[in-house]
């Protein structure tokens, strides 16, 4: 499995930074998870590009993990596709609809699928999933892709997340904020560390980095590692893993 790190900021600027979005390619098959502003720029620039992105899984619907999702749906009308799929948590179909009300032109535009999932398992775009609910403040789901990857949506930091991490080559977790910001919903590196201690997770990649982080990634990396033993990364947008 391919995982290409399209987005890595948050709801604030970080100029190198887009916000959430995450490509799984695998035997052909692919998948993007979240589409926040600056991902449909960011899948231009990979080989699928936006083109051969028809499957988009959500984490859940804040603004910065679904801006770009009808800027994709009318690239790919504009391109001459013709299907798009969106799947995600309770009210995913409310939200596109909602959506598609406003920019009323696109209704019809391609052939639009719409479907709701849970904690539990289930199957997009030949990918077999594993959702689990995360502790944010609106309904967000984390999903595990078998033992290969796993991606935590937003959320703050907690022994049931880690348990259901635990295995896995790699996981990508939110760990918006250095240390001495007192945050609720997301997690500080030290919360991070505390919650995945004991955990065999081949690499942990650290991701939804609001501008407060910048310049203290190697502080905030420690603090992770003085409580979790394992390789631990800060993710950059457009870097590409292979995952055997």
């Amino acid at each position: 499995m391919d995982v290409t790190f399209l987005g890595t900021g948050s709801a604030m600027p970080a100029g190198d930074r887009s916000q959430t979005g995450i490509l799984l390619e695998d035997d052909g098959r692919r998948l993007l998870v979240d589409c926040g502003s600056g991902v449909l720029n960011r899948l231009s620039q990979t080989d699928p590009g936006y083109e051969g992105i028809s499957s988009v899984l959500l984490t859940h619907h804040h603004l910065d993990h679904v801006a770009d999702l009808l800027p994709l749906l009318k690239a790919r009308w504009l391109a001459g596709e013709t299907h798009l799929e969106v799947v995600g948590p309770a009210g995913t179909k409310a939200l596109v609809d909602d959506l598609i009300d406003v920019f009323d032109y696109l209704d019809g535009r391609v052939d639009l699928q719409i479907r709701e999932v849970g904690p539990h398992e289930f199957s997009v775009a030949g990918f077999d999933i594993e959702g689990y609910e995360t502790r944010h403040s609106t309904p967000c789901l984390a999903y595990r892709f078998g033992d290969a990857f796993g991606f935590s949506g937003d959320t703050e930091a907690f022994e049931g997340l880690a348990t259901f991490a635990d295995g896995v080559a790699v996981f990508a977790h939110d760990c918006s904020f250095p240390d001495d910001v007192d945050v609720s919903n997301h997690p500080t590196p030290s919360q991070l560390g505390d919650a995945f201690a004991g955990t065999e997770i081949g690499r942990l990649y650290l991701t939804h980095l609001y501008p407060h982080t910048e310049g203290r990634h190697d502080e905030m990396v420690a603090s992770v590692r003085e409580r979790f033993d394992g390789d631990v990364r800060v993710a950059s947008d457009l870097t590409t893993l292979r995952i055997e």
